[in-house]
């Protein structure tokens, strides 16, 4: 019998009392207070492995993310589960944005990496 199918049936115990079945592997969802919450959002832009990606995303929101909506940090946690390279080319206009991902936190990703760029001394990297 499958896993779904003993989900559903009550079991009952030596004692008579019926329990359900429950997977074991699902947690109820934590709330997570807000500084906890963009501390680990920014570990996950520092950290991506790509380190072109890194160095935008992490400063990004090193210097935006005491300021970004809630909304717009459910935004940011949803583009950090893609692809580092994916990323990437749409941040800096190698491959389209698909229209899922194209929102205000990635046009401020964009603008900060423009001045961020800027703001770097001559011959200090690209």
């Amino acid at each position: 019998m499958s896993t779904a199918g003993r989900a559903a049936r009550p079991l009952v115990c030596d004692h008579g009392v019926a329990q359900a079945l429950t997977p074991l592997y699902i947690r109820p969802r934590m709330t997570i207070d807000p500084d906890s919450r963009l501390r680990r959002l920014r570990f996950r832009a520092w950290h991506r492995g790509f380190r072109e990606a890194d160095l935008i995303l992490g400063p990004f929101a090193d210097t935006h993310g005491q300021s970004l909506t809630g909304e717009q940090l459910d935004t940011l946690e949803t583009l950090l589960e893609q692809s580092d390279r994916e990323i990437y080319a749409w941040i800096v206009g190698q491959e389209p944005t698909p229209e899922a991902f194209e929102t205000d936190v990635m046009a401020m990703i964009r603008a900060f990496r423009f001045e961020a760029h800027a703001s770097r001394p001559t011959g200090d990297g690209a």
